[in-house]
C-alpha cells in the first residue's frame, strides 16, 4: 500500500517558501517557510507532521498490541516531540519522545508498560527514524 504526498519549493533558505499537500487533501497546498521550521513561527513544518505521523502510529500499534494481549483500551493519548538541532553534519533529528497516557480496563502497569514498549519498537513509524526513540507511559484506570 503507498501513499502519497509532495512538496512545493520557491527560493532561497531565508527568503523562500514552500507548500505542502497530501494525497487524501487533508493538506492541500499548506504552506511553510523557514521562519516556522526554524524561528517557532506559527505555521507547519516537516517535523510537525513527522510528530502527528509517530503519534497516530504509536496509538494504533498499541491498541493492536493491547488487544493481542487481551486488553481493550477506552483510551490512548499520545503525544510525540521531535527535536531538531544542529550536528556536525547540518540539521539532524537526534531524539524522538513519545508521551503516552491510556485507560486501559483490566490491565496492571507492568502488561501496559511491556505493550507500549512493545508498540514503540514494532510502530512502522518508529522504524523510520535514526533517532533516539525514548517515552513515558502512564496508565490511568481509576
Amino acid at each position: 500500500m503507498d501513499r502519497h504526498a509532495s512538496a512545493h519549493w520557491e527560493g532561497g533558505l531565508k527568503d523562500g517558501k514552500g507548500t505542502v499537500s497530501s494525497e487524501s487533501g487533508v493538506l492541500d497546498a499548506r504552506p511553510y517557510n523557514f521562519g516556522q521550521r526554524f524561528e517557532n513561527e506559527k505555521g507547519t513544518n516537516p517535523e510537525e507532521l513527522v510528530a502527528a505521523a509517530h503519534a497516530s502510529c504509536f496509538s494504533m500499534a498499541l491498541s493492536m498490541v493491547l488487544g493481542e494481549a487481551g486488553y481493550t483500551p477506552d483510551a490512548v493519548d499520545t503525544q510525540a516531540k521531535v527535536t531538531l538541532q544542529e550536528g556536525d553534519g547540518g540539521f539532524e533529528i537526534p531524539t524522538i519522545h513519545l508521551d503516552v497516557t491510556a485507560t486501559v480496563p483490566g490491565a496492571d502497569d507492568a502488561a501496559f508498560q511491556k505493550a507500549a514498549e512493545g508498540a514503540k519498537e514494532g510502530c512502522p513509524i518508529s522504524k523510520l527514524f535514526n533517532a533516539n526513540i525514548t517515552m513515558s507511559a502512564t496508565l490511568k484506570n481509576a
